[in-house]
Formats: C-alpha cells, structure tokens, sequence
C-alpha cells in the first residue's frame, strides 16, 4: 500500500512538472514527465492513465513525434478519456504515417462528434476528410519534380529551413540542431541543441563544401532559425526564441547585417506591438519592399497565418493579412518566394498528402508580385514527390529556373528535418543584363526597370556584380531601361515569338557618367585625316541610341591625339574629327544644339583608370599619359600603346534640362497637383515614367 501511494504521489509531481514545461512551450520535456506520471499509474486507475496519455499524446504532436503520439492517442481512446478533438489529431497523425484510409475514419468521427457544434475543427475535419480520400490518387499521379537527400548537409539531428544567398547562389545557409549548435543545455522543446544557422560555400569548381559555423554573433546560446535575404544579400532577417524559465516563450524576428563577410549581432525587428504572439519565418519579396512573415496574432484566420509589412528606411509599416485562399484555419507557414514572384508556402489548412504540404500562391496579375494579397493569389499544389505524407517546407531557389533545395521530415520516425534538393524540366526563357559604367566597373547601386505590353511593370535590383536575371514570356514586347543616380539611362527592347527548349538571352547596360569623360571606344579615322572609317558605325550608331534614350542630354565631342607632330596640326586635326563625329550624329536625327564638337589636340592626355591598368601592367592607376611619361618609358611598344590610349575620341555630359524650359525659363510640362489618393494610385507609375 505505502508503495502504490508513493507511485501515486511520484506521478502527481510529475504531472505538475510537465504542466509548467508544458505552458513554457518546452513540449519534449513535458513529454517525458507525462510518460513518466503514466507509468506510475496503476492500471486500474483507467482515467488518471488516459488523461495523462492524453497530455503525453499531446506534447508528441508538438514535436512530430508521430509514432509515439499516435500510439499514445490510441491509449486515451482505450482508456476512454479522448477529448472533442482527439480524433482530428489522429486524423492529422495518421495522414503523417501514409494510412489515409484509417485517416478518413478518424476525420469522420471527429466530424460525427463536433456535428451540431461552432468548433473551428470541424470545418478542418471535413477538408481532412477530402484530403484524405484525395491523397492516394493524388500521390499515384505524381509530378515531374525530382527530389534526392543531400547528405553532405545533413547531420543526426534537425537540418531545415535552406536558403541560398551570394551572386551566384554559391552559398547555402540553413538551421540545424546538431552538436556543433552553441549552447551546453538541450532544448526542453526538442530534446537536441537549440538551433543555429550553419552555411556550405561552392568551391571554384562550383563543388559544395562541408557546412560551417559562422565565426560572428549571429548565433547564440538560444534557438535561430529560418532565415531569408535582401535581395542585395547585404541583410539576414531570422527568426530568433530566447529561454525563460518563468514565462512562454514566443519568436521574433531579427536583422543582422553583413560586412564584408561577418554578420553582425542581430537587432530586433518590431512588426507590431505585441508580446504575446509569435513572429517567426520572415522572407522578403523580390523587390526588397515586403516582409512577409508568420504570426498567431489577433485577427487572423486561425492557427498560424501568413501576414506581411512593408520595409521602410524608419522601420516597418502596418501589418495585414494575406487573407484566404492563402491563409485557411489550420497554419500557414515557411513563406518563401521564387524570384518570378511566385509565393511558396506549407500548410496543413489545404488539402494535400500529410503534415504540411508546399503550396504555390502564384499572383493574377501581371503587377509587382509584392503588391498581391489574398484573392490576387490562385492556390497550387505541386504534387508528390516535392510533397510527401511528412512535413515538407522552406523552399529556396537556385536562380530562375524551378530548382534548388528544401526540408522534409519523410521517412523519419523522430520526425527529425533533413535537407533535400529539387528540380523541374521546364522550358523557360529568360534575359540576363549586366548594368556598368561606360569604359568601368559594376554598378551593383543600379535598377533596372521593365515594362510589358502584357501589363508587366516591374523594377528590378541587380546583384553585386552589376547583373540581374528575369523570366519573360514569349510574345511579349519588353522594353528594359538601365538606371543608376550620376549616369545616363540605357534603353533595351527585347521580344521573343516562340520557344521550344528554354534559352537565355544577354543583354548589356553600359552607363555613361554624366560627371567625367566617357570613351567611346572603336572609333577609327583614316591615318592622318578626320575621315571615319566605315567600321565606326557600330560605337557612333550605339551613340545615336544613347542620345536618343536621354533626350535631354547635351555632350561635348571631344577628339584627342597624341604628343606627335605640332601643337596646332595637332588640334586643328581633333577638332575637325571631333566635327566628323558632330556630323554623322546630326545626319542621323540628334540635334546640332545638342552636340559641340571640340578638339585638344595634345593638351589633355589621358589618365589611367583602374580598368585600363589591370589590361596593362606596366601602367597604375592615376597615371597620367603626358609626353614627359611616354617619353622616359624604354620600351617601344609600351610607347606605342599609350600613345594608342591618348589617340581617343570621349564625350562629356553638358546638360541634363536640354528642351525642358520654354523661352521665359518655365518648365513646359508642370507636374499638376494631386490629392493623396491620386498621388497613391499614381505611386507604382511613376518609376517608368519615362516609358
């Protein structure tokens, strides 16, 4: 008798440590009180036995501890002690285990047992009813994705959430549970390590290396995970859950920022002004202006929601919800977008093969994808193998095309994550462009704006090496002008009929610097004379173009030559190539008042940019080409060649208001006044104005 008491006893303090880790949200240690209470209940005690395998039950789901959970939902089935919902749970749990036949039983009873009733499960017992008649033809018809593990990222314990990042998707980060994680205590919630963010780096032979810890303060003692980026790579948003051993713990998310090639401390990132809700699984659009991101918050659909604010230099503008058929009762979570705009997300809300699924939220509109809420939105699903009966979730995409990697828990009976990759034939067509400086570098500062006469408007960012990527649609007419503050606009047109195999077309956007000289490179004269040579035509035509893009402008044509002959056949021999250049100009439509031609003869010798200095190593940066230089070099072909570099032909911006202005000095086309509802409707046309 003093036995069973003491058991008894043992098993209530048990049942009241679970409880406190329970409301703490610490799940794997409850878990283990809960066994722990139930196995020191005698058997006779019927209700004390399935209650507890109730709560234990519980915890196990939490966890994805599908077995286990199962097994012990069976129990409080037994002992006679299920709750109201009870049997949706093990609805849930069996689709997880691939037995949608004992599935739609459990689905059914549930919907028998909450009939008559305003629960929000019973609506999701009967789309768990479909799903789960639906799911075994739906696995059968299969899709043309292809899935494979990829080992070399994963550990013994949880690996999930990838997501890829740097210019040429050549770095891998993703959240992981194993021993290297920081931190000596196991998390109560997992029973493993809390999470931090490891990365993988491509090799120059384009070969995945062993994943890494990062050497910065990104990581802490405390669980991160589920991180996203800029479109320029430069910011990290993650979602961070710190410990209190008195209170629930709720995520956030936070920012940190890149130097060079450490990530800063990360700082938190206030959505809303609440603390009792959770703010996890944050992605930002492809235009950099959203943060999409999860949240239980008031006002929601249920469960778990996909809401989004808008990223401002002061901080983040008001949330809103995607609304349906996004968001459903159940959780919509892992938001992730393909650079196309289209948004992919997992959900146990919308019918599918068990767990969450992936879905694809692809916008109605040919708009800036960011723009989409709710009803702009049409629901997909991609179909098995991509999705499978297990949780599947945390997309990323390597480029364009439909491929890259993901994590499931498939297969796993402690329903640990793992990283798998992806891929998709599909023919696609896309345009590559590389924005840069006229005779310079990169300029990662630039954008590139395309319009559509299907209704696409769309900016685009480019990346650090100056370029940008972009699917279009075949028999469309594209015009895609090249920008960046300090230099001249670069217009391209582009449009393809028809395509059978997927092909990707290059296009360049040279920017002139509207604050120094600009080379025009491959103009040629006849020796001696100021006749231009009929292979000049490509370099002054592609000049005629970027006149005729920038209306506006007015240049100076400058001709140089070098230090040979004498100072006054040297310049009335530039000046009258200068005006060679002025006149092919005018015979081809570009104003006389727009163009002076000028030459300097010898007077102005060319100094060497960084450019020019890496083609010839004998020369630095900053030098100046002046014959006192030329003339003390030794060699003879180091002479030779830059005298070639003075021999040039440059144009400088004079003006930017060329036409603006009427013979008084008013501008001839005023902006009118707006209300403020104009001035919003109008705010998306105001950036291709210019079209």
């Amino acid at each position: 008798m003093v036995a069973v008491l003491l058991a008894g006893c043992g098993a209530d303090v048990a049942v009241k440590k679970g409880d406190k880790f329970f409301a703490l949200g610490e799940y794997y240690d409850a878990a283990a009180q809960y066994k722990k209470a139930y196995a020191q209940t005698p058997t006779k005690e019927r209700r004390l036995r399935g209650q507890r395998a109730l709560k234990m039950a519980d915890c196990y789901r939490r966890i994805n501890n599908t077995q286990r959970a199962v097994a012990a939902y069976n129990n409080a089935v037994r002992y006679k002690q299920q709750d109201s919902v009870t049997s949706f749970f093990q609805g849930q749990l069996l689709m997880k285990n691939g037995d949608y036949r004992g599935a739609a039983k459990a689905f059914q009873t549930a919907i028998d047992s909450l009939a008559g009733t305003d629960s929000p499960f019973l609506p999701m017992a009967r789309q768990g009813l479909r799903a789960a008649n639906a799911a075994p033809e739906l696995k059968k018809k299969g899709s043309k994705y292809k899935v494979k593990r990829e080992d070399l990222f994963n550990s013994r314990r949880a690996d999930f959430s990838p997501m890829l990042c740097g210019d040429n998707n050549d770095q891998l980060y993703f959240t992981s549970t194993r021993n290297q994680a920081q931190g000596d205590e196991l998390s109560g919630i997992t029973g493993t390590k809390p999470s931090d963010i490891f990365f993988a780096q491509k090799d120059d032979k384009g070969k995945w290396g062993k994943p890494q810890t990062i050497d910065s303060e990104l990581n802490t003692a405390f669980d991160e995970g589920a991180c996203c980026f800029t479109p320029d790579g430069r910011t990290m948003y993650l979602t961070l859950c710190k410990t209190d051993p008195d209170y629930p713990r709720f995520a956030t998310i936070v920012k940190s920022q890149r130097s060079d090639a450490s990530w800063s401390k990360p700082t938190e990132v206030v959505v809303a002004k609440d603390t009792l809700s959770t703010f996890a699984h944050p992605a930002v659009s492809p235009d950099g202006m959203w943060l999409y991101f999860v949240s239980d918050m008031p006002g929601g659909m249920g469960g778990y929601d996909i809401w989004r604010c808008e990223l401002m230099q002061s901080g983040t503008g008001p949330v809103e919800n995607l609304g349906a058929p996004i968001n459903t009762a159940g959780n919509e979570m892992f938001p992730t977008f393909r650079p196309n705009g289209d948004l992919y997300f997992s959900s146990d809300g919308h019918p599918g093969l068990g767990g969450l699924d992936i879905f694809i939220a692809k916008p109605q509109s040919n708009e800036a994808p960011s723009g989409a809420v709710g009803g702009a939105y049409s629901i997909e699903h991609p179909g098995y193998p991509l999705n499978s009966q297990g949780d599947d979730f945390g997309m990323t995409f390597e480029g364009l095309h439909n491929q890259g990697y993901f994590s499931s828990n498939r297969g796993d009976a402690r329903g640990w994550d793992h990283i798998y990759s992806f891929s998709k034939a599909e023919v696609m067509v896309t345009v590559k462009g590389w924005v840069y400086e006229m005779d310079g570098y990169e300029l990662p500062a630039g954008q590139v704006y395309l319009v559509g006469n299907d209704g696409t408007n769309q900016k685009l960012s480019v990346k650090g090496d100056g370029s940008f990527t972009y699917e279009i649609q075949t028999g469309v007419d594209y015009v895609m002008l090249g920008t960046c503050s300090g230099y001249l606009n670069h217009k391209e047109e582009l449009r393809v009929d028809t395509a059978t195999v997927s092909h990707e077309y290059v296009l360049q956007f040279p920017l002139a610097n509207i604050s120094a000289p600009v080379l025009i490179e491959n103009i040629f004269y006849d020796f001696d004379k100021a006749t231009l040579r009929p292979e000049s035509a490509t370099a002054l035509d592609q000049l005629v173009k970027l006149l005729n893009d920038n209306p506006h402008v007015t240049i100076e044509l400058a001709a140089h030559t070098d230090f040979k002959g004498s100072d006054q056949y040297n310049e009335r021999l530039s000046q009258r190539r200068a005006e060679s250049v002025v006149n092919y100009l005018i015979a081809h439509g570009i104003a006389a008042d727009r163009l002076t031609p000028k030459g300097y003869g010898e007077q102005r010798p060319k100094t060497i940019k960084r450019k020019v200095a890496e083609k010839y190593p004998f020369l630095k940066e900053g030098d100046v080409l002046s014959e006192q230089y030329v003339t003390a070099l030794k060699d003879e072909e180091q002479q030779e060649a830059c005298n070639q570099l003075n021999r040039r032909t440059e144009f400088t911006v004079l003006r930017t208001t060329y036409g603006m202005f009427d013979e008084e000095g008013r501008l001839k086309n005023p902006p009118t006044p707006k209300t403020t509802t104009e001035e919003e409707e109008e705010s998306q046309e105001a950036d291709d104005a210019w079209f």
